[in-house]
């Protein structure tokens, strides 16, 4: 969930703050406001395309910075700077990133709609993704994945059986140089940490010595030990509880701190005598850390690692040396898998056949209330025979073919939907098969491209209903929408000293119905006008369950909903 966004000196935007909620967030303003500009803002944090042309005139930076919700629930902070000169860096936590690094982090926490450069739907490789979440049974997916894992594992093992005799022995050699390599030093787990521990204790050895002496001369042995007068004090307190019983409860703890002090002081001294230094012993934790970080450089990270990397030697070296008889078994094995997980794929591609009629339908149905009323859906499937195709999804293709229009043949629809369209097959779709488990930006920026009505409300219903299981954010023009929003921003354009400025404001309850009531009648608003902007949020705010039984009845489910943070 996109928490904080902060933008400064991009192109018309000085500088602009916006702190979203959980649910649907709607940006509204004036055509040129800046709305965009704000989206271009998202868009760079995702890892898209910077140019000198979006840094301000006159200033020498731009730098957008925003505050996640992961939907694990910690909290990520991503910056991106664009220079004057067309350089960009991006940071994630403080980190310096790249742009794929940005672009891997966006594609967990944001899904932009339309830009193209960031519509996950304008990958067809994740098409299968929404017919298996439109399936509803996630066992036969996650069976298909474990067969072709424990079918690769398999085919892995025989083909290092199978190696030539010269290839077999270069491996071996390799193989048996690195476990050597290994056992000279066995390394234990946990050995560098408990090392560190004792090297700081060696390195300070002396300094301890001299501060564990003087607590315990302070404590027990000097002149004014604490303990020796511990005992007038006590004394005297058992005086004081003979008159007076409210000193009562703290002579009777007398013997709980004298015991623990007398403890402390045995340690005290013990550890003073023990403690001293030893350049010796020094020495030797020093070279077997030394040790233990050249195999942690070599098979590292952690220890941990050296040690997972010793035992896969060892299964190495096993099948090196296997046999012909070991041989066999490996192939009659990599057979066993190979059809134990191609009988899972084929149960789950006929499930996917049906499917895939049954959501081409689904989705026509859903655009038709989202004004695309004649747009014509194919959903098509392609199996694959070779088994360098396939995947831990299986042995089938996945691609959304669309006729947006009468007349027009179904084709990729990656090659012939627009903006607005994508945005709403992406919002159906959102309905019917959400892929992921929910928490994630929805970001749609051309949703309401060429709609009005009835058509505009339906659109706002989907957002709204998304809005209870993701975090929603829409530039809209529309009232329809608007009204139906958690958290209502605008957008505002001023010149100040001969520049142009973008603003954003949070619009209270009055602030809103004006702002709807401009989008109903533009710059004029009467009392007429502002009655029904206020009838309209009353009636779609309102609206909630009729949104959710809107969704239930397109997907057979009710939209997963999720815990809001405030």
């Amino acid at each position: 969930m996109l928490r904080f966004l902060d933008v400064r000196h991009l192109a018309v935007i000085d500088r602009l703050q916006l702190e979203l909620e959980p649910g649907l967030n709607v940006l509204t303003g004036e055509t040129g406001a800046g709305k965009s500009v704000l989206i271009e803002a998202i868009g760079l944090l995702a890892g898209g395309r910077a140019s000198a042309d979006l840094v301000r005139t006159g200033e020498q930076t731009a730098s957008i910075q925003a505050v996640f919700d992961d939907p694990a629930g910690y909290e990520i902070i991503v910056r991106r700077e664009v220079s004057a000169q067309g350089r960009s860096r991006g940071f994630i936590d403080d980190t310096l990133a790249t742009t794929t690094a940005l672009r891997d982090l966006a594609g967990r926490l944001v899904d932009l709609h339309g830009q193209h450069e960031h519509q996950g739907l304008l990958d067809s490789s994740r098409h299968i993704e929404y017919l298996d979440a439109f399936l509803e049974d996630a066992g036969p997916v996650a069976d298909v994945a474990r067969g072709f894992e424990a079918w690769r594992a398999i085919v892995s093992t025989r083909d290092r059986s199978h190696l030539d005799d010269r290839e077999k022995k270069a491996r071996t050699e390799i193989a048996e140089f690195q476990r050597q390599e290994i056992d000279r030093v066995a390394p234990i787990a946990g050995e560098d940490d408990a090392l560190l521990a004792e090297r700081t204790v060696l390195v300070n050895a002396d300094r301890l010595n001299r501060l564990a002496l003087e607590a315990y001369s302070a404590l027990y042995d000097g002149d004014s030990a604490a303990l020796v007068n511990l005992a007038v004090v006590w004394r005297r307190l058992a005086d004081l509880a003979a008159i007076d019983d409210r000193f009562s409860a703290f002579v009777d703890q007398r013997d709980e701190i004298k015991p623990a002090l007398e403890d402390l002081a045995l340690f005290l001294r013990s550890y003073a005598s023990d403690t001293a230094a030893s350049p010796e012993r020094l020495q030797a934790v020093e070279d077997r850390l030394s040790a233990l970080e050249r195999l942690k450089k070599k098979y590292g990270p952690g220890l941990g690692s050296v040690l997972s990397r010793r035992a896969a030697i060892e299964v190495e070296l096993a099948d090196l040396g296997s046999s012909g008889e070991q041989a066999a078994e490996l192939e009659a094995r990599e057979q066993a898998a190979r059809e134990q997980f191609l009988a899972a794929a084929r149960a789950l591609s006929n499930l996917r056949q049906a499917g895939a009629e049954r959501l081409g339908r689904r989705l026509e149905v859903s655009l038709a209330e989202l004004a695309m009323p004649e747009c014509r859906v194919d959903v098509r499937l392609r199996r694959f025979d070779r088994p360098e195709n396939w995947t831990t999804r299986g042995i089938d293709a996945v691609e959304i073919f669309l006729s947006p229009n009468p007349g027009e043949e179904l084709r990729p629809l990656v090659r012939i939907a627009s903006g607005g369209e994508l945005s709403r097959v992406m919002l159906a779709l959102h309905t019917l098969a959400a892929i992921d488990e929910g928490g994630r930006t929805l970001i749609f920026d051309e949703v309401d491209a060429g709609i009005g009505g009835a058509a505009a409300d339906a659109v706002g219903a989907r957002l709204q209903a998304l809005g209870r299981r993701d975090q929603v954010l829409c530039i809209t023009h529309l009232p329809q929408i608007a009204a139906r929003a958690d958290a209502h921003f605008v957008l505002t354009k001023t010149v100040r000293a001969g520049r142009t400025v973008t603003t954003a404001a949070r619009l209270d309850q009055t602030a809103r119905e004006l702002e709807v009531a401009r989008m109903i009648a533009g710059v004029e608003v009467s009392p007429q006008v502002l009655a029904s902007a206020r009838e309209l949020l009353r009636t779609r705010r309102g609206s909630e369950s009729e949104s959710e039984h809107r969704t239930k009845g397109e997907s057979g489910r009710p939209a997963k909903a999720k815990a809001r943070r405030a």
